[in-house]
């Protein structure tokens, strides 16, 4: 296994329970679903260290290592109907993710968090939405 995706595997699943947070990039804080990823795949030496980027913005920034079957370390995007990805999770295997969900522009602290039941957590991508589903590894040499 390629030590930066062991390495990110493990940061994620480090957060989980970790509160949501709208706009949110820091561990101490809390996350929104971009935030942490973004977490993430730096700790995988994946992304800079500066820059902040949206679902849909790392999805483009990824755009040349799309995949078809997900696999441990690739980023489940959930996209509208437009086909622009409004939320992104980090693949554990082929059916499960994990991340910062629950919440939206009103979660701002952990109190709103707990009310919205907002937090990092593991679930299945599969039939979880109507959402269409496109991945991407970002630990792919292209």
């Amino acid at each position: 296994m390629d030590n930066r995706l062991e390495w990110a595997t493990l940061t994620a699943i480090h957060y989980i329970g970790e509160s949501y947070k709208w706009a949110g990039d820091d561990p101490m804080a809390g996350f929104d679903c971009s935030g942490f990823v973004i977490e993430i795949l730096r700790s995988g030496n994946i992304l800079p260290l500066k820059g902040d980027w949206s679902a849909a913005e790392l999805f483009d920034y990824f755009k040349n290592k799309v995949e078809l079957n997900p696999c441990e370390g690739c980023l489940v995007f959930f996209c509208g109907i437009n086909t622009v990805p409004f939320h992104v999770e980090y693949c554990l295997d082929k059916d499960f993710s994990i991340g910062a969900s629950g919440g939206d522009s009103r979660t701002v602290d952990i109190n709103m968090a707990i009310k919205q039941n907002a937090y990092v957590k593991i679930r299945t991508f599969r039939n979880r939405s109507s959402a269409l589903l496109k991945f991407v590894n970002p630990f792919k040499e292209v």
